[in-house]
């Protein structure tokens, strides 16, 4: 007799994070096609996805915060901008990649505990206010503190080396922030299932109920906003040995809008929307501009009236995407996992 589904024997095996052989298959193909990537892919593609990849470390800290543990971020820009600093001063002085990197992290991860200290009293509308101030005042810091951020003219920075192995390429790159892309996801997801991670849904879910039952409101939403604010540093920091010079513009508010875009459109409180929602929001820009390319050559005058309406075009598609499908890309993932599996039959 065959066996139709997924059964488990032992708590441990349901726990698996790819729980069937279906599932590791298709895990093993897609690092297989990542590993092969750059290899195959000119130049252009190959920076996209770079880009998607520094999006996904950023758009899946954000959710751990906002979607998990319900607390509301309007400065996550910014302190990926703190990581981005902090990474460029300590690789000024001469430490290698992974001490700045950490160091870059481990400063973001400071200002997100001093900025998530009002978390305690402030909820909802006021919080997300809280820590827009965060992002003003943190955007003044860099334009303004010129010893530590370079001002208005920016920072360079060398591009990263390990083992005397200079990462000095787009192709090179890859490889780098795919590695540690792929770590911050398993971590994050391996918080979501951890203790921490549960109290994070209670917190989110309702309060007061998480406090009566022994919950540390103070500690876990500092936790959250500490881990958050880190990763957050640690994406910063791979944006600036990538792009290899860094200004305050980078790290603007609307820099923490599109993140907040991205864990919306791609579900919230969920890691697998983090990354569909970070891979939407790079690639709409990308997709209008070669939209753009393509009417310029086809009709010169009516390419050069549509050009300026991308940005009410890329706002447009996104409140028509909330709109159609609020619950996030990652539902409709679901509904058409949950087809196939059903499929021939209708229920």
């Amino acid at each position: 007799m065959q066996k139709c589904g997924l059964f488990f024997t032992t708590y441990h095996s349901e726990d698996q994070l790819f729980p069937s052989k279906f599932q590791k298959t298709c895990l093993g193909l897609f690092m297989a096609a990542m590993l092969i990537a750059p290899q195959v892919l000119d130049f252009y593609y190959i920076s996209v996805m770079n880009l998607i990849m520094i999006a996904v470390i950023g758009a899946v800290s954000l959710n751990l915060l906002t979607g998990v543990c319900g607390q509301m971020s309007l400065g996550h820009g910014a302190f990926v901008g703190v990581g981005a600093y902090g990474c460029a001063v300590l690789a000024s002085k001469g430490l290698p990649f992974m001490p700045c990197l950490i160091g870059g992290g481990a400063m973001a991860a400071i200002a997100g505990m001093i900025f998530g200290i009002p978390s305690l009293r402030l909820k909802g509308i006021y919080l997300a206010i809280s820590t827009l101030a965060a992002q003003l005042i943190l955007e003044y810091v860099f334009l303004h503190w010129t010893a530590f951020t370079g001002g208005a003219n920016g920072m360079p920075v060398d591009s990263p080396s390990m083992f005397g192995f200079q990462f000095d390429s787009d192709e090179k790159m890859f490889y780098l922030i795919f590695a540690i892309t792929t770590l911050c996801v398993l971590g994050v997801t391996n918080i979501v299932r951890s203790r921490s991670g549960r109290a994070f849904v209670a917190i989110r879910d309702f309060y007061q109920s998480a406090e009566n039952v022994g919950i540390n409101l103070f500690r876990y939403k500092l936790q959250a906003f500490a881990t958050s604010s880190f990763m957050a540093g640690i994406a910063g920091g791979l944006w600036a040995y990538y792009t290899m010079y860094i200004t305050p513009e980078q790290f603007s508010i609307g820099l923490s809008i599109s993140y907040l875009a991205m864990i919306i459109i791609g579900g919230m409180g969920s890691v697998l929307g983090s990354i569909f929602g970070a891979v939407f929001i790079t690639l709409l820009p990308e997709v209008l501009n070669i939209a753009t390319s393509l009417l310029a050559t086809i009709a010169p005058d009516a390419s050069a009236m549509t050009a300026p309406l991308k940005e009410g075009v890329f706002g447009l598609a996104l409140v028509l995407f909330l709109i159609f499908e609020p619950e996030g890309l990652v539902r409709k993932w679901k509904l058409i996992k949950a087809y196939w599996k059903l499929y021939p039959f209708a229920y």
